[in-house]
């Protein structure tokens, strides 16, 4: 989802969303295949499904690394959500040459033996994202407990004088082979627990049909009416899950959500969903690129990284940790308009036109 703290106020930000391409695509970058090896660099994604990565994280990787290195080129690859995809991409880049990889891991703990054996061969890996197990040389992320902190808070707010011991929350949680997913529940426990009942737990598998079907048996155990709001992971189960809610006749209950996807703002607006979190992807992939293209060079990285995280595996990690934002009806032109992400003619299209304007958009 340095200790280098960003404030989304500080840097120039642009995020999340919009998928391009298929589950499974497996390309090479624009900025070329090195088959000669050399001066080149990784980019290993976990899948295409979640609209941010080949949208945002790919090209802001690739351009960075270019401004960096110019005679550097970067191989990418897309996993398509396959674990076992992603360790024969792994192998395939120490194949071709590869002297340093970013890897976004589908299953954390599946790669580990892929990127040992990359290490054996003098490879350096960037564990981008999300921290992979294993001899990792450094890790780019946001503070993703502090995410799931900022989730709980805005459910919390959205639900006022309703958020009581007694009030029935749903909570619908991210894949467990993610290790972000554990730390943005961990975040939205620290902050709910004790002030709403988490009548029913489970995990959307970052998917919006998965959670959409949990949501759906979340009703039939707890019953509409006693349903107070709902906490989900990612902004795309929350589409998933304000789907169910619409099916079932529920309206006017807290939904929380993450990356600030199109969707989901114009959902804020609608009053659909009542947050989301800004999370500054422009600053993650590049601080990505710098620290991948210093250990390709040889230089330390301790400037980049200036706190440590320790992975499933025991390693212990140099990290730079992001500083998500929360975003709310209230701020949506002082976050993700004002930082370029969304413009105010993207989110205000003729079916939202009217919310817009009692929003404040236009």
């Amino acid at each position: 989802m340095r200790r280098v703290v960003i404030g989304a106020t500080a840097v120039s930000m642009a995020l999340s969303i919009a998928a391009c391409g298929k589950a499974g695509d497996d390309k090479d970058s624009d900025s070329g295949s090195s088959s000669s090896g050399g001066k080149s660099i990784g980019l290993l994604l976990p899948d295409s499904v979640t609209a941010r990565y080949e949208k945002f994280d790919k090209p802001y990787f690739d351009a960075k690394v270019k401004e960096l290195c110019s005679d550097c080129k970067v191989e990418y690859a897309n996993a398509g959500a396959d674990a076992a995809k992603q360790a024969q991409q792994v192998s395939s880049m120490v194949t071709k040459g590869v002297k340093v990889i970013a890897i976004s891991a589908q299953d954390s703990a599946a790669i580990k033996s892929s990127i040992q054996a990359a290490v054996n061969k003098g490879v350096k890996v960037v564990a981008y994202d999300r921290l992979a197990q294993g001899p990792v040389s450094g890790f780019v992320t946001f503070d993703n407990v502090k995410v799931g902190e900022l989730q709980g808070q805005a459910l919390l707010a959205a639900l006022g004088a309703k958020a009581t011991p007694k009030a029935k929350v749903v909570m619908i949680n991210g894949d467990d082979a993610d290790p972000n997913a554990a730390q943005f529940k961990q975040g939205a426990h620290e902050a709910l627990d004790g002030k709403v009942d988490i009548a029913y737990e489970q995990s959307g598998l970052w998917k919006d049909t998965v959670a959409a079907q949990k949501m759906s048996a979340a009703i039939t155990q707890l019953g509409a009416k006693n349903i107070a709001g709902v906490y989900a992971a990612n902004d795309g189960m929350a589409g998933g899950i304000a789907n169910t809610l619409k099916g079932a006749k529920i309206s006017s209950i807290p939904l929380t959500g993450q990356d600030a996807e199109l969707a989901a703002i114009q959902r804020i607006v609608a009053g659909t969903q009542s947050a989301t979190i800004f999370k500054n992807y422009k600053t993650e992939a590049e601080t990505a690129a710098e620290m991948a293209v210093d250990l390709l060079e040889g230089k330390d990285i301790k400037s980049l990284a200036t706190s440590t995280q320790t992975s499933g595996s025991g390693d212990k990690v140099p990290s730079t940790l992001l500083t998500p934002v929360s975003v709310t009806k209230t701020n949506i032109k002082d976050t993700v308009v004002k930082e370029g992400l969304w413009t105010v003619a993207d989110i205000c299209t003729a079916e939202f036109k009217a919310a817009c304007t009692s929003a404040g958009l236009e």
